[in-house]
């Protein structure tokens, strides 16, 4: 089995819809494939996440009490003669108090919802810490871009970009793919002391942006940016100062020169 055939049976492995036999050659195919072990670990983390308590919201108290202050008070019977005016003027009110609560919901919601890229630094970080986990931080060992670099030369559908922080003290030490919002990714990676920094790398069709920390994830700080329609998403359990100048010590590093 290569990967073109094991790639589509990952999510039916995942749910437990294959045969006997298909599950057998996937299975191995898996304990020696690079390319789509990582996918399968990634889909059992991402499925863990999405059970996790924390995705989900539920309207506070707070909510309730404030749309039911916003409804009108039961009004007296209005003698026949002011009937339409306290009809119109009941109307009113009532529109008001509804419009007054959905605006209240439409902040609530807006305010309690987890931003857009929240579940994705989440399966990076997750990313992350399998690395640590698994011993399998790097499948290229180097302090030298001109070997990291060109490992990556028909492994990925994209040259990433490779720089040797080691002047900034953020050394390059290696390099692996991984799997991350269900594509394949270059991940380079630094040093800093005792710290280990990932750096994943994907084409995007973003519009350049500064980089941006994200809410920290199990004790990990993110940084994420673009550039040269590029995607760079940063972890590490180094400080966010730190992490930080990093990201803008590699965003202005000199790109590495083809020989």
């Amino acid at each position: 089995m290569n990967c073109q055939q094991a790639k589509p049976l990952i999510e039916p492995y995942a749910d437990g819809e294959l045969e006997a036999a298909a599950i057998l050659e996937l299975e191995q195919h898996l304990e020696g494939c690079s390319m789509c072990a990582p996918a399968w670990r990634n889909l059992q983390v991402l499925r863990k996440t999405l059970k996790q308590d924390a995705l989900y919201f539920t309207a506070p108290e707070e909510l309730r009490q404030r749309i039911k202050s916003a409804l009108p008070s039961p009004a007296k019977a209005a003698p026949p003669r002011q009937a339409w005016n306290w009809n119109w003027n009941w109307l009113t009110t009532v529109m008001s108090g509804m419009a007054a609560a959905c605006l209240a919901l439409l902040l609530t919601v807006t305010l309690t919802r987890p931003p857009s890229e929240q579940p994705l630094a989440q399966e990076i970080v997750s990313s992350h810490i399998r690395s640590l986990m698994a011993s399998h931080v790097m499948d290229v060992v180097s302090t030298d871009q001109h070997t990291v670099k060109p490992w990556f030369n028909g492994k990925l559908d994209f040259s990433p970009p490779v720089k040797n922080l080691a002047a900034q003290e953020f050394p390059l030490i290696g390099g692996r793919l991984d799997y991350i919002g269900g594509r394949s990714v270059a991940a380079l990676v630094f040093q800093r002391h005792k710290h280990v920094i990932n750096l994943f790398i994907w084409p995007a069709k973003e519009k350049d942006s500064e980089p941006v920390s994200i809410a920290p994830s199990q004790g990990y700080n993110v940084i994420h940016w673009t550039g040269a329609e590029t995607a760079f998403w940063a972890v590490s359990d180094l400080n966010e100062k730190e992490l930080m100048e990093f990201v803008q010590d590699f965003a202005t590093a000199a790109p590495l020169k083809e020989h």
